[in-house]
């Protein structure tokens, strides 16, 4: 085991097969609902509190903006009623050797927003864009 928390810029994302490069990925997260129940002749006067539902994050995924490539926008636009091109996602935080070490998938992720960069005459930054995903499942694998 190392003497170091693993660092949090090393990273990569693939989904069918391709890499893509993102500066950003945020909502990796998972909520259990609980549930609260309590019968009449319970002598305790709290409820017991039991695992429910989980809950997932939508993902939101950051990158750069180049001439020409419509991927966002042409996966968003395929988006109609009842007819949704799902993906399955890989998230990966990488080593020095550029060896997974910690491995999140998305299951079934679907685009539910696509927000553009903001312009601004007097910036000096890169424009970046910002996709929004809903999905079925995450899970986290440690190697």
């Amino acid at each position: 085991m190392s003497d170091y928390p693993l660092v949090k810029f090393h990273f990569s994302v693939e989904w069918g097969g391709t890499k893509i490069g993102f500066t950003e990925v945020s909502g990796l997260d998972i909520d259990i609902e609980p549930i609260e129940y309590r019968h009449g002749a319970s002598p305790e006067y709290t409820p017991t509190k039991m695992p429910g539902l989980q809950k997932y994050s939508n993902i939101t995924l950051k990158r750069g903006t180049f001439a020409g490539d419509n991927e966002f926008f042409e996966w968003m636009n395929s988006v109609r009623m009842n007819k949704i091109e799902r993906r399955d996602i890989t998230i990966s935080l990488l080593n020095e050797e550029h060896d997974p070490m910690v491995v999140w998938k998305i299951k079934n992720a679907w685009p539910v927003k696509i927000q553009s960069t903001d312009l601004n005459a007097d910036g000096n930054e890169a424009a970046i864009e910002t996709l929004e995903l809903t999905h079925e499942g995450l899970t986290i694998e440690y190697t």
